[in-house]
């Protein structure tokens, strides 16, 4: 295997054929289908997460993604159909479950679909089978299956509803069906007649309501299964109108109109707020939901055009292919059939804008065709691509951005990238497939059909022309000095010429083989080819050296990498193959899944950090190279990417021209801006001049129109008092008649009360009157069966009367165990006679309750009735207890017999037991030991527990003195509070106090304000002395206060003294009392921690002693235990050998009691050191 390997770092492209292949996993992240797998990129920062195909598969045919946004479930096409559940979560995309169609031979999935709780999937094979898999995932259980329709007639979508698990929706052409899961069998619930139509799209809108859209444009409404209406959109003339209504008709009148729109629907999202489809090539509608079932168009969202070229134009027919909206509903996002993702915003503040909406590039646009160019630049990180698109692309595979695209009217073939990153060489003929820079960029080399053209970068002259393949040539490569060049063609050559001389240096031709790839090894003394013969060479002088035999994949590219330990290949299956280099002579190398079609080019990076893939599946693959620990190559190549760009000297001169200009204007605009505010400023003044004068006259008006208003509301008091006076009499005189009529109305209802209570009573007279019947003929019933019994159980006791005499003939020795017997059959008796007069209580309190319940027996008679039905079925009910009990009594004689049978075995229980009492007298004297060590030991525990209790007493004392340290703190930490309180209310003191000093200085800078006022009128009397004498006279007397205010300064100044020594105390006093809350807190942290230690080490040893009491307290109450068990044998030994006389002991029944002394002396040689230890441990703690 080689050491090295390329792994997959980002991707660009779409996979077109993919069923739903666009969904979101949060606000800034989308999982969609590229090459051979599933990609989750991140918006914001632009990175990618892949989740690989397995081995086997070939390409995605579906994916879905869960209501939970957790689950991501893939359908692989291969020999045999699978899908595949990955965790969106997990950081790796880690794989939940591999899914089978079990028993159905199926290829390929169309159509996958999650239950509303993800915990359920499904999904619709393909040709022929066309069965419908329901799948329990979780456990990978096949719950049911369906055949769903035939190969004449596809399968398009399969959903699940959104509110429940076990109804399913298949639609597709001439097929729309609704299922229901049942008893672990699909069953249709529901037919439709859409023979005639193909329903590419559906969505669920609410419970029984789907929307459907079909090939002619018809946006069908089905309502419980059945397609009742279609939702068609106005014409352009009639929009302007009737303000963009969508009309609601009935199916039959759709279907005259059918012709007005020809655009199919190929996809339909249901939201909160309404649904979204497409309505034709690159254009989408949103439907917002009114009331009675109805929906208007809201807005209409395009595709704009390119505004290079018309690769995104409505008119090329590209559609949108499927749509998906985040969680938030705030983005919408696209997939197209020319494999481009696009994305709109549609928050309400954006629908609020009469904008037209279009969409925009979610990342960046790709190739929509098969991509034939690729080239590296050497001075900076740029890739060039070419498709059969007509388009060039030139990406930043660093930043992972498209810097530069071009649209041109013919195919592009082949592209090439001067090492300076500054040119692009690309060429449009269809004979040219191939064309390539030297490494020096001085020389370009391009091919045409057969022919290589050698021309020169500066002149663009023809140098060379190099002849001699006979077929087209495929790929050309330079050596790293210029000198050579090697090329390979479908005629099976590869041939090595001089560049100098024009001439071949080496060939090699192999007929059989149509060569598609070449380049040189690391010393450029060989050459490696892959072709059509499934075998990478390398040749040299024109022998093969090695060879490296493929599988059934053949080799379609190849690229070397610098450092020349690994050489990279692609196949015709989309795989990537890491040989190392030398070439192995067996099938050695590292596969990895890449693309999902034929691989085109393969480059490397000069700095062997990259390898760059391009494909007929429309994408390039940037992919790491790494080595085993998953690390970066370390190249010997220093490169340092430039950042110049080229710019002729004519555009330089316009720029520095232009900021020249731009510097003036800059000037001039200031200059402009300066004057303009000073008009503003003065024109300003007049206005806040001409406003306060008007203001002034509003507030003189508004003061009389309030004394008005005042007046108006006295005299409105006044009218109110005598209207609400008025009221309150003719109040009193309507609450008099109503008094007056009630009273009536009640002495009607209760005389028809009365009337209703006496029929009550004769009705319950009645009701006693059946009860006491009912009664009387239980007790008699009662009697009767009593009577009987009695009569059966006195035959009874006088047969066992009989049967004890001649018990007592035949063994004398067990009277007392015979009368055990019949004490034990009387209580049985007793027991019998207990449950019946239970039962007679039972119904007697079920009569008592019957009696209560008469007071609320208004319309309850049929009730009674039945009740009295049930007695009746208590009375058949004892009957039958009555005949169980007869049929017990044959019972009882055979249970005689038995306990006859038992009373012989318990004779030689008996015997056996005789011969163990000498042993239990042997173990008595034995235990006898060990209950009085036993006690020895209680006693010597008793006395450390009166230790311990003496320290747990001391310990108890300890927490009370902490807990009266807290309630100190406690109290400290309240006089604190109060302190600081104290000190907020002087703060606020001092705040208003500032506030009166403000006021202060504002009302001196209006004097100031108009001291100024003044003195502009006094400037105007300067010519005039007189007048200005005058003037300064009034001003001096309007300002100047009065001698007795010099003393008012004083007193001002003294009370700013007084102020600056009241804020100086105030900071003193603020910083002691911050100093001592700071010491407290200090003190209260310690006592906290001291508390806390004492306390758990209180709490651990208390638990310990805990612990060692109950262990004591359980083992006395075993050998409690014991000792009880060995006593009632003892004395059950006693009695029987009272009963029995003794017998010889056998050897068998000595060697037996030794057995048991030795197994009772272990057990207390392996009791007693335990007990010991566990009194050491005591004794210790």
């Amino acid at each position: 295997m080689a050491s090295i390997s390329a792994q997959a770092h980002f991707m660009l492209g779409l996979r077109t054929g993919v069923s739903n292949n666009l969904n979101f996993v949060d606000e800034h992240t989308l999982v969609y289908a590229t090459g051979s797998s599933c990609v989750c990129l991140n918006r914001v920062q632009r990175s990618q997460r892949f989740f690989p195909g397995s081995e086997k598969s070939s390409s995605v045919r579906a994916m879905a993604v869960s209501a939970s946004r957790r689950f991501l479930a893939v359908s692989e096409c291969g020999e045999s159909a699978c899908v595949t559940v990955f965790d969106l979560q997990h950081e790796q995309g880690r794989k939940k479950k591999h899914l089978s169609a079990g028993d159905i031979h199926a290829q390929e999935f169309v159509c996958v679909a999650f239950s509303h709780d993800s915990k359920y999937l499904i999904g619709q094979t393909g040709a022929p089978e066309w069965m419908l898999v329901f799948w329990l995932w979780e456990k990978n259980k096949v719950l049911a299956s369906m055949k769903t329709t035939t190969s004449s007639n596809p399968v398009n979508q399969v959903s699940f509803s959104p509110h429940s698990n076990t109804q399913l929706c298949v639609s597709g052409s001439g097929v729309f069906k609704l299922l229901r899961l049942s008893e672990g069998v699909l069953k249709q619930t529901s037919t439709a007649k859409v023979e005639n139509l193909n329903l590419l799209c559906h969505a669920w809108v609410s419970d029984d309501r789907l929307i459907a859209g079909t090939d002619t444009g018809r946006l069908l409404v089905s309502e419980s299964g059945d397609i009742r209406r279609e939702i068609r959109m106005t014409s352009r003339e009639e929009q302007s109108q009737t303000d963009r209504q969508v009309k609601v008709m009935r199916l039959k009148e759709a279907e005259a109109l059918e012709g007005l729109s020809s655009c199919p629907i190929t996809a339909v999202l249901s939201y909160s707020k309404g649904f979204v489809c497409s309505t034709g090539p690159g254009t989408a509608c949103l439907f917002e939901k009114m009331e009675q079932d109805s929906y208007r168009r809201s807005r209409e969202i395009q595709i704009p055009p390119d505004p290079q070229g018309d690769l995104l134009t409505p008119a090329d027919g590209q559609e949108i292919h499927s749509m998906c909206m985040s969680p938030a509903e705030e983005t919408l996002a696209i997939s197209t059939t020319r494999g481009q993702l696009l994305s709109v915003i549609v928050s309400a503040a954006d629908m609020n804008k009469e904008q037209q909406l279009h969409f925009d590039f979610v990342c960046q646009p790709f190739h929509s065709s098969p991509i034939t160019g690729l080239s590296v630049c050497f001075r900076k990180p740029l890739v060039a691509t070419c498709s059969l698109d007509r388009s060039v692309h030139i990406w930043n595979y660093e930043t992972k951005e498209l810097d530069l695209s071009k649209q041109f009217q013919e195919e592009a073939h082949s592209v090439a990238l001067h090492p300076t990153g500054l040119f692009v060489l690309e060429f449009t003929v269809r004979s040219c497939r191939e064309c390539a820079f030297s490494h020096g960029g001085h020389m370009f080399a391009a091919v045409s059909g057969n022919m290589i053209h050698v021309y020169s970068f500066i002149s663009c002259e023809n140098v060379l022309n190099l002849k001699g393949h006979s077929g087209k040539v495929r790929s050309i490569e330079w050596s790293l000095d210029d000198s050579r060049l090697v090329s390979c063609g479908m005629d099976g050559a590869v041939y090595e010429w001089n560049t100098r001389t024009g001439k071949r240096e080496s060939e090699s031709v192999l007929e059989s083989c149509s060569f598609t790839g070449v380049a040189f090894s690391l010393d450029y003394k060989s050459a490696l080819a892959v072709g059509s013969d499934l075998t990478l060479k390398e040749i040299q002088d024109g022998q093969v050296l090695r060879e490296v035999p493929a599988d059934q994949d053949a080799h379609t590219a190849l690229a070397v990498s610098h450092s020349g330990r690994v050489v990279f290949t692609g196949t015709s299956s989309g795989a990537i193959r890491a040989i190392k280099y030398p070439l192995p002579s067996q099938r050695d190398w590292f596969q990895q899944r890449a693309h999902s079609g034929t691989i085109t080019k393969m480059v490397i990076t000069y700095d062997d950090q990259f390898l760059l893939s391009v494909s007929e599946d429309n994408c390039l693959l940037v992919s790491k190279i790494i080595d085993k620990d998953g690390r970066g190559l370390k190249s010997n190549r220093q490169i340092v990417h430039a950042e110049e760009i080229l710019v002729t000297k004519a555009e330089l001169e316009e720029k520095n021209q232009s900021m020249m200009e731009l510097k003036m204007r800059l000037e001039e605009l200031q200059m402009e801006h300066e004057y303009r505010l000073r008009l503003k400023d003065v024109n300003y003044n007049e206005k806040i001049k001409e406003l306060s004068d008007k203001f002034q006259k509003e507030i003189k008006s508004l003061k009389t129109t309030q004394q008005a208003m005042t007046v108006e509301m006295e005299t409105c008091k006044r009218d109110g008092e005598k209207n609400s006076a008025d009221l309150a009499k003719t109040h009193v005189k309507q609450l008099k008649d109503l008094e007056r009529s009630f009273n009536q109305k009640l002495i009607l209802e209760h005389e028809k009360f009365q009337d209703l209570q006496e029929n009550l009573q004769k009705m319950e007279e009645d009701y006693q009157k059946q009860l006491r019947s009912v009664e009387e003929g239980k007790m008699q019933a009662l009697a009767e069966a009593a009577h009987t019994h009695e009569e059966k159980l006195q035959e009874k006791t006088q047969l066992l009367a009989q049967s004890q005499k001649e018990a007592e003939l035949k063994i004398s020795v067990l009277n007392e165990v015979i009368k055990q017997m019949e004490e034990d059959e009387e209580l049985k008796l007793n027991a019998v006679q207990i449950k019946y007069e239970k039962k007679l209580q039972f119904e007697k309190q079920i009569n008592l309750n019957l009696k209560r319940e008469t007071d609320s027996m208004k319309y309850e008679m049929k009730c009674l009735e039945a009740k009295v039905r049930d007695q009746s079925a208590d009375m058949y009910r004892l009957q039958r207890e009555r005949q169980d009990l007869l049929d017990l009594i044959p019972a009882l004689e055979g249970d005689i017999k038995e306990l006859n049978m038992q009373i012989w075995g318990h004779r030689q229980t008996i015997e056996n037991k005789d011969i163990t009492m000498s042993d239990l007298k042997e173990k008595i004297q034995q235990l006898e030991k060990l209950k009085f060590i036993y006690e020895f030991q209680l006693n010597e525990f008793k006395k450390q527990t009166e230790t311990q209790k003496e320290e747990i007493k001391e310990q108890r004392e300890m927490t009370m003195k902490l807990k009266d340290d807290l309630q100190q703190t406690d109290k400290s930490n309240t006089q604190l509070k109060i302190s600081n309180s104290d000190l907020s209310l002087k703060v606020k003191a001092k705040d208003k106090e500032s506030f009166k000093n403000l006021q202060k200085v504002k009302h001196l800078e209006l004097r100031l304000s108009r001291i100024y006022s003044d003195l502009h009128t006094c400037v105007g009397y300067i010519q005039d002395p007189r007048k200005l004498k005058d003037a300064i006279k009034m001003m001096y007397a309007h300002h100047v206060p009065e001698p007795g205010s010099v003393e008012r300064d004083n007193d001002d100044v003294e009370e700013e003294d007084d102020e600056d020594e009241a804020l100086k105390t105030l900071t003193d006093q603020r910083d002691q009392l911050e100093k001592t809350v700071d010491s407290l807190k200090r003190k209260l942290d310690k006592s906290d921690a001291e508390h806390s230690k004492v306390y758990e080490k209180m709490k651990k040893e208390k638990a310990t002693m805990l612990t060692a009491n109950n262990q004591l307290l359980k083992e006395l109450f075993l050998i409690r235990t014991q000792v009880k068990d060995y006593k009632n044998e003892l004395s059950w030994l006693n009695w029987s050998r009272k009963c029995r006389p003794q017998h010889p002991r056998t050897e068998e029944d000595v060697q037996k009691s030794a057995k048991q002394r030795s197994q009772l002396s272990e057990s207390t040689t392996a009791v007693l050191p335990k007990l010991d230890l566990q009194r050491n441990q005591l004794t210790l703690k």
